[in-house]
């Protein structure tokens, strides 16, 4: 074989090769692309910039869907956060909002519930949401009978509450698994409503 023999089937070889290698890298886009028509409704016949038109637009939507959910299910994250804010009901009573997210433990509602029957705190709703080893309580709470916050109170009296409601909470939040350990990341605080 000379020197340009031996060339020409080395550059043969090359082409066959690359040949080879593209035509395996179309068959794995073309895989994909199929299994993408099966995921959305009304795609068999749709080319492939079409297709993936249509999957842009169903991953929008499905990220829109999700947000409204989240919204709507307060999802537990994954640092410890305590959140107060407050409004009235139709009787003029104040009425605490608190969301806690933290570490789940077995005596978290039972800390919970001391706390509020010892700040004499009567809970109005309750939205507890556990994810893997995290939960998140959105407590909606006022004052007993005889110990009601009200509208007509002046600010610093419902400031007053706020902060003591948000200090018990806190220790509640902070305290881990074994009680001994605290592992409070941030505190989060909403204005007035």
């Amino acid at each position: 074989m000379t020197g340009q023999q031996i060339a020409d089937a080395k550059a043969i070889a090359a082409s066959k090769s690359h040949s080879e290698a593209e035509r395996r890298r179309r068959e794995r886009i073309n895989n994909h692309l199929t299994k993408l028509r099966s995921l959305l409704p009304n795609t068999t016949k749709t080319d492939k910039a079409s297709l993936l038109a249509e999957v842009i637009e169903h991953v929008k939507e499905l990220k829109s869907q999700t947000s409204i959910i989240a919204e709507k299910v307060p999802v537990p994250s994954e640092i410890d956060e305590l959140t107060i804010d407050n409004t009235s009901d139709d009787e003029g009573r104040i009425v605490i909002r608190a969301s806690l997210c933290c570490e789940d433990r077995s005596d978290l509602l039972q800390d919970l519930i001391k706390t509020l029957k010892r700040l004499r705190l009567r809970t109005l709703k309750a939205e507890i949401t556990t994810l893997g080893r995290r939960v998140r309580n959105v407590l909606f709470v006022t004052g007993e009978d005889h110990h009601s916050i009200s509208i007509h109170d002046n600010q610093q009296m419902v400031n007053h509450w706020r902060n003591v409601i948000e200090e018990a909470l806190k220790t509640i939040v902070e305290k881990t698994n074994n009680g001994d350990d605290y592992s409070f990341a941030s505190i989060k605080r909403q204005k007035n409503k």
